[in-house]
C-alpha cells in the first residue's frame, strides 16, 4: 500500500491530525474559560456604564430644573422630564443587570428609594413654575432639601461603583491567569507539532522532488515551445506515473493545436487591427454625447445667469478643447450682445457690441476667416486674423453667438452643432424661468414685492432672527385718504399716487429692507436687523418725503399725499409664520389713523 503516495501522505495526515485534535482540545478548554472571564468584564464594564448614565441624567434633570426656575424657559421643563425618564430607564436597566450580584441588588435598591426621594423633591418646583408659581419655586429650590438628596445620591453611587470595579478587577486578575494557561499550552504544543510537521514535510518532499523535477523541466521545455519531449523515466509512484502519461498525451494534442492557433492568430490580429479603429472612433463620440449629456443636465437644473455661465466655462473647453472663446447673449432692449462666459484665454474679447458688428449674426449662419484676407472680418473681432462665429438658433430666433480662436475641423463641427442646440435651449429655458418667477413674485402696478413674496420672505426672516438672536420689525403703511384720489380724479390718478409712493419707500429704504405692495393702498416694510426706535427714526424720515411729493395726473395738481405707518418688533413669544407680527403692526397703523392721519406709531421693546 506504500508505493502509493497517497496511501503515505494520508498515514501521516492522521498522525498530524490527531496531535493538532489533542492541542486544539487543549486551547479551546482554555478559551472557553477566558472568553467567560471577558463576558464578566464586559458585563461588569457595561453596568458602570449604565451606572454613570444614571447619575449623569440625574445630575441634567436638576440642571434643568434649575434653569426653568431660574429663566421661566418651558425648554427646560421639557429637558428635566425628558432626563428625569432617562434616569429612571437607565436605574432599571442597571437593576436587570446586577440580578445575579446580591449585594449590588441590595445596594441599587437603597439607590432606588433615594431616587424615589430626590425625585419627589426635584418635581414639585418644576410644576410650581408650570402653573406660575416660579417665586415658590425658587423659594423650594433654595431650601437647599434636592440638593441633600442628589449629594445622598452621589454618595450611594460612588459605594456602587467601587464595589463593581472592585467585581470587575476581580474578574480582570481570574481571565489573565485563564490567559497565561492557554498561551503555556499554545507555546509547548504548537511547537511539537511544528516539529512533527517538519519531519512529516521532509519525508513527502523526499519522495515527490524527483518526479516533481520530470515534469516541470518538461513543461518549462514545452512552454519554450520544445513540443516533441516525451517522457520515459520512471516516476516512483502510481500518482506520478499517471501525470507523465497524461503530459505526454497533452503534449501530442499541443503540437497539433498550436500549428492551428498560430494560423487563427494571424486572422485574429487583422481584425482586432480594424475593430480598435472602429471602437475608438465610436468611444470618442459617446463620450461627447455622454459630455453634452452632463452638460444639458446641469444647464437646465440651474437656478441663475451665473450658474448658467459657470457651467459652459466649464464644459465649452471639454467639449472643444484647445479653442479659447466666450459666450454672447442679447441684452433686454436686444440693442447689444453682452458676455455672459469666458473660458480660456481669448483674445480680444470686448465687453459687448451690437448685433450689426457680427457676421454669423447677421448672416443667421456660421462665420469664420481662416486668415488675412480670407474672409470678411467681423467688426467685433480685434488683434486676430482666424476665429469661428456660431449663431445660437432656437425657433429661428437668433438669441446669442458663440466666439472660438481658432478653426473647427469635421469631428468639431459635429460637437459644434450639438454643443449650441443644448446652450441655445437652455438660455431660453433661464429666460423662461425669469421671467416667471417676476410675475409670481412682483405686484404689476408698483413693480413691488407682492403679498406671496412677502409671507415667504418674513417666514424666513423671522427664523433668521430666531436662530441669530437678532431684531427684526415690520411696517404696515397704507396711503390716508387714497378714495379721495380715486373719486375725485380717477383711478388713474390713484395708480400714480400708488407708483409714486413706492418709489419713495424704495429708494428711501435700506437696500436690506424688503418693500412689499400688500393690497390696495397699503404697503408692508420687512426690516431685518433694526430695531423698532431705530426704524422709527428711518420712517419719520421716509412720511416727510412722501408728504413732499408733488403728483399730476392728467395736468391736474393730485395735491398733497400722506401716510400712515404702524411699526411693530418680532418677539421670541410671537408665532414665527409672522400673522402675529403683522397683526401687532396693522393694530398699529390703525392706532395711527385715529390719532390723526400722516404719523408714525410703534411700541418701542426694551433692549
Amino acid at each position: 500500500m506504500f508505493t502509493s503516495l497517497s496511501s503515505r501522505i494520508a498515514t501521516l495526515g492522521v498522525l498530524i491530525v490527531a496531535s493538532i485534535i489533542v492541542l486544539v482540545a487543549g486551547m479551546a478548554d482554555a478559551s472557553r474559560q477566558t472568553q467567560d472571564g471577558f463576558r464578566r468584564v464586559m458585563h461588569s464594564g457595561s453596568v458602570l456604564r449604565t451606572l454613570n448614565e444614571t447619575m449623569a441624567a440625574a445630575r441634567s434633570a436638576e440642571s434643568a430644573q434649575r434653569g426653568f426656575v431660574v429663566t421661566h424657559n418651558p425648554l427646560f421643563a421639557t429637558r428635566y422630564e425628558r432626563e428625569l425618564s432617562h434616569a429612571e430607564d437607565a436605574y432599571q436597566r442597571s437593576v436587570a443587570m446586577t440580578k445575579g450580584n446580591p449585594s449590588q441588588t441590595v445596594r441599587l435598591r437603597e439607590f432606588g428609594e433615594s431616587l424615589e426621594r430626590w425625585r419627589g423633591l426635584s418635581v414639585r418646583p418644576v410644576e410650581m413654575g408650570k402653573a406660575g408659581d416660579f417665586l415658590g419655586a425658587r423659594a423650594m429650590v433654595n431650601e437647599g432639601h434636592g440638593s441633600e438628596a442628589m449629594v445622598e445620591l452621589e454618595n450611594l453611587m460612588s459605594e456602587i461603583v467601587l464595589a463593581e470595579r472592585d467585581n470587575q478587577a476581580r474578574w480582570v486578575s481570574v481571565t489573565d491567569r485563564r490567559l497565561i494557561s492557554g498561551r503555556n499550552l499554545a507555546l509547548i504544543g504548537g511547537p511539537l507539532i511544528a516539529v512533527f510537521a517538519g519531519l512529516v514535510s521532509v519525508l513527502v518532499i523526499y519522495g515527490i522532488r524527483r518526479p516533481i523535477g520530470i515534469l516541470n523541466d518538461a513543461m518549462t521545455r514545452l512552454g519554450a515551445g520544445d513540443f516533441y519531449l516525451r517522457i520515459q523515466d520512471r516516476m516512483g509512484s502510481r500518482e506520478f506515473e499517471h501525470l507523465a502519461e497524461g503530459y505526454n498525451s497533452m503534449a501530442t494534442h499541443l503540437t497539433h493545436s498550436v500549428e492551428q492557433s498560430q494560423r487563427s492568430e494571424r486572422e485574429l490580429q487583422q481584425v482586432h487591427a480594424e475593430l480598435l479603429v472602429s471602437t475608438r472612433t465610436l468611444k470618442d463620440r459617446n463620450d461627447i454625447i455622454a459630455l453634452l449629456g452632463a452638460m444639458s443636465h446641469r444647464m437646465q437644473a440651474t437656478r441663475s445667469n451665473e450658474e448658467l455661465a459657470e457651467v459652459i466655462s466649464i464644459f465649452v473647453p471639454r467639449v472643444l478643447p484647445g479653442l479659447p472663446g466666450a459666450l454672447y447673449s442679447f441684452s433686454r432692449d436686444r440693442a447689444r450682445l453682452v458676455p455672459v462666459s469666458r473660458w480660456g484665454d481669448p483674445v480680444g474679447i470686448g465687453e459687448g457690441f451690437s448685433p450689426n458688428e457680427c457676421w454669423a449674426l447677421r448672416r443667421g449662419q456660421s462665420h469664420w476667416v481662416s486668415g488675412e484676407g480670407k474672409d470678411i472680418p467681423c467688426a467685433h473681432v480685434h488683434d486676430k486674423t482666424v476665429y469661428h462665429c456660431e449663431p445660437l438658433l432656437t425657433s429661428g430666433e437668433v438669441i446669442g453667438v458663440l466666439h472660438l480662436d481658432g478653426l473647427l475641423d469635421e469631428e468639431q463641427m459635429f460637437r459644434m452643432s450639438m454643443l449650441t442646440e443644448n446652450i441655445a435651449s437652455a438660455m431660453v429655458n433661464r429666460r423662461l424661468q425669469e421671467d416667471l418667477k417676476e410675475q409670481t413674485i412682483r405686484d404689476p402696478l408698483t413693480g413691488l414685492f407682492n403679498r406671496r413674496y412677502m409671507e415667504e420672505a418674513l417666514a424666513l426672516e423671522i427664523a433668521r432672527a430666531a436662530r441669530a438672536n437678532t431684531p427684526l420689525c415690520v411696517i404696515m403703511c397704507d396711503v390716508d385718504h387714497f378714495k379721495r384720489f380715486n373719486d375725485d380724479f380717477g383711478h388713474d390718478a390713484g395708480d400714480t399716487v400708488l407708483k409714486a409712493v413706492a418709489e419713495v419707500l424704495v429708494d428711501k429704504f435700506r437696500d436690506g429692507d424688503i418693500v412689499c405692495r400688500y393690497g390696495g393702498e397699503e404697503f408692508t416694510i420687512i426690516a431685518p436687523g433694526t430695531s423698532a426706535a431705530d426704524l422709527v427714526r428711518r420712517t419719520e424720515r421716509v412720511r416727510k418725503a412722501i408728504a413732499e411729493v408733488e403728483l399730476m395726473s392728467h395736468n391736474e395738481v393730485l395735491g398733497l399725499v400722506t401716510m400712515s405707518f404702524g411699526v411693530a418688533q418680532w418677539l421670541p413669544e410671537m408665532d414665527k409664520s409672522g400673522f402675529t407680527l403683522l397683526s401687532e403692526a396693522d393694530a398699529l397703523l390703525y392706532e395711527a389713523k385715529r390719532e390723526g392721519r400722516n404719523r408714525t406709531v410703534a411700541h418701542l421693546v426694551a433692549v
